[in-house]
């Protein structure tokens, strides 16, 4: 199903400055600039200004392909957007300037502290290497993705039942891990968007155990032109994977969610 009407995580959609925190479902509303925005719903006992969300700074892990493509689009959307790169990336802040204009550059510990929403777009095998003992609270969305034919085979993750985004959400119990953003290129994410309501639109599936946090990945997803689509717990994230049923696929809203229901038949 669609995330778009689900609650959302107060904290990290505030209000107009001067309100306080939404409560409730978000609806939609079309913003000043002409955009389709998901709006939160009046505090109780008023009457609505019909404000338009304030968006959350999002911090991304990674300044290869990925990071940047999404930093780029994030920009474009009116998000602020920070990026951490390797310590052996040089010239970082002039890469960023060029590939990424708008976004900026933090360091691992700022960046963690700073962003509301942090992306691990790193490659698999550094995962580890990222503060995740930094992520507690944050919405943490895991978009990578272990391939052995890139990353070659790793015993731990081959003998580990679990998916990979529960081996990363272990890190750190307290971080709100959803799986997103994994399962298209990253050329696709620059290619493929579309305005809300296209018949066309692709779709992206966001999963994980915490509901408010996977509202929160929706929005954003969204925002980017792309229909965000609810898989649920962060243990069906496997359908999400390398070698099966979602990875690579350019998908509708409608495909997606049944195929991700399909998987969880399956599994059950």
């Amino acid at each position: 199903m669609h995330l778009i009407g689900t609650p959302c995580a107060e904290r990290l959609f505030r209000g107009a400055r001067g309100m306080s925190a939404p409560t409730g479902a978000f609806t939609m509303e079309t913003a000043p600039d002409g955009r389709r925005r998901m709006r939160s719903p009046p505090a109780a006992g008023t009457s609505g200004g019909g404000h338009v969300a304030e968006r959350p700074t999002i911090g991304i892990f990674g300044a290869g392909k990925v990071g940047t493509a999404l930093a780029r689009l994030l920009v474009d959307a009116g998000y602020e957007v920070a990026l951490a790169g390797s310590p052996r990336q040089t010239a970082l802040e002039l890469l960023v300037s060029v590939v990424a204009p708008g976004a900026r550059v933090a360091d691992a510990a700022h960046l963690a502290d700073e962003s509301d929403v942090i992306v691990v777009a790193v490659p698999f095998g550094k995962a580890p290497t990222v503060p995740w003992n930094a992520f507690d609270g944050k919405v943490v969305v895991d978009a990578t993705n272990y391939w052995p034919p890139v990353d070659g085979h790793i015993p731990d993750v081959d003998a580990d039942e679990r998916t990979t985004s529960e081996i990363h959400a272990a890190l750190n119990p307290a971080a709100r891990v959803v799986k997103s953003l994994n399962h298209l290129g990253y050329h696709d994410m620059e290619d493929d968007p579309m305005p809300s309501g296209s018949p066309l639109r692709r779709a992206i599936a966001v999963v994980g155990d915490d509901a408010d946090a996977r509202a929160a990945v929706a929005r954003i997803i969204d925002d980017l032109g792309f229909d965000p689509v609810d898989g649920g717990a962060l243990g069906n994230g496997r359908a999400l994977e390398p070698g099966h049923p979602a990875f690579g696929r350019e998908l509708s809203a409608r495909e997606l969610a049944s195929l991700l229901e399909a998987e969880r038949a399956v599994a059950a």
